[in-house]
């Protein structure tokens, strides 16, 4: 299994639009292609205007055949374009749990 961390850092003030823009519509198309959510978050300390997103898979190929079909979706593709001016910042990190993690 590993585990995908997407972070984005917001333009300043973003950060209602875009969890709105997701949650009325993004998470509709990204969850059944995709797969299994960890969990979605907003920093409160630390860095602010940054999201999180967590994903697991079973494995990087399951991981690259996902992603393949979002990026392939006519919904995601018509999508995109209105969250990406809000973001400043994109991260992306593949996490290989440890043989003790409980996930």
């Amino acid at each position: 299994m590993i585990v995908e961390m997407r972070s984005y850092i917001l333009h300043p003030g973003k950060l209602g639009e875009f969890m709105r823009l997701m949650d009325d519509e993004g998470i509709a198309i990204e969850r059944p292609i995709l797969g299994n959510l960890l969990g979605f978050y907003s920093t409160e300390i630390g860095s602010i205007n940054k999201v999180i997103h967590l994903w697991s898979y079973d494995s990087y190929e399951e991981r690259q055949r996902r992603r393949a079909l979002l990026a392939a979706s006519g919904p995601w593709t018509s999508f995109v374009p209105k969250v990406l001016p809000l973001i400043a910042e994109m991260n992306n990190e593949l996490l290989n749990p440890a043989p003790f993690s409980p996930a």
